[in-house]
């Protein structure tokens, strides 16, 4: 937050001064950057609360609301950039952008390809698709900072003839940004209607649960995601002749294998089954159709 404090103020003063619209587009997505992690750090607040009365399954859906609105604030972010600089390439140009400019924009990079690499490592650490979000605000912002400096590139070279070159680098800044905010939103709404997480992870749930002396066979598994945390549902196959007592402890045992073994999993539900029951079933129905 502080770095993106900075590095805004530093823009926006160097871009109004030295007469890029590139550049002030850019301060402005440093800008929607610092309010995103303000956002952020909120939602991963209230994710981490524990469960309660009123939310008996945590507060984990709190980091994907994080994540749409921060994606939402880039989509309208985009539109805003895009707006103006269409209009300023309307607008015929006598002023070329200061060389310094391209100084600014060369730390600006930097620094954003460096804040983006530490932060997406700890989003992946901790398996929050909120904190790789904003990890790509930073890399969106080291992307926005090269167009705009192709852009007052051209034209410095070109002179005036070239002036629009900026305007026109900040609507392929604005582009960029959109389809990045989309690309992030799209796994944030997914979350929040719980859609299933990567197959792999299911499939090494069941492996785990398989593994565990007692089971016969994993019938169904369910995965869903919330926040950084994976609730599991599953059917397991047990002997159908033992007693109740030592299929509730074969239930615990995979219950507690997952959680074990894969400790971003929070909380198993396992529902016992009888083995081959259904085989039977499908059996005597096809006898009666016969």
């Amino acid at each position: 937050m502080i770095a993106n404090s900075l590095l805004a103020t530093a823009k926006l003063v160097a871009g109004i001064v030295g007469h890029s619209n590139a550049l002030v587009a850019d301060a402005v997505e440093s800008l929607a950057d610092l309010f995103s992690s303000v956002i952020v750090w909120r939602g991963l607040v209230v994710a981490a609360e524990p469960a309660d009365a009123d939310h008996p399954y945590g507060h984990g859906k709190a980091e994907p609301i994080a994540s749409a609105v921060v994606s939402t604030m880039l989509l309208l972010a985009a539109g805003s950039i895009a707006i103006q600089a269409a209009f300023e390439i309307l607008r015929p140009h006598h002023v070329v952008p200061s060389a310094y400019t391209l100084l600014v924009l060369v730390v600006v990079v930097a620094l954003k390809e460096s804040l983006f690499r530490f932060v997406m490592r700890e989003g992946i650490s901790v398996e929050s698709s909120t904190v790789r979000t904003d990890a790509w605000h930073h890399r969106t912002d080291a992307i926005t900072s090269l167009a705009a400096g192709l852009g007052i590139g051209i034209a410095l070279i070109g002179g005036e003839r070239y002036a629009a070159a900026d305007d026109i680098a900040a609507v392929a800044a604005a582009v960029i940004i959109a389809w990045n905010g989309w690309q992030l939103l799209r796994p944030a709404m997914n979350e929040l209607m719980d859609a299933s997480p990567d197959p792999t992870f299911a499939d090494r749930v069941s492996r785990i649960a398989a593994d565990t002396p007692g089971v016969a066979r994993v019938e169904k598994c369910l995965v869903r995601k919330m926040g950084y945390l994976f609730y599991v549902d599953m059917h397991v196959e047990v002997d159908p002749q033992m007693t109740v007592q030592r299929a509730h402890e074969i239930a615990h045992d995979v219950k507690d294998k997952v959680r074990r073994e894969l400790p971003a999993v929070h909380d198993v539900l396992v529902h016992i089954e009888p083995a081959g029951q259904k085989q039977r079933v499908r059996g005597q129905n096809s006898e009666a159709s016969g």
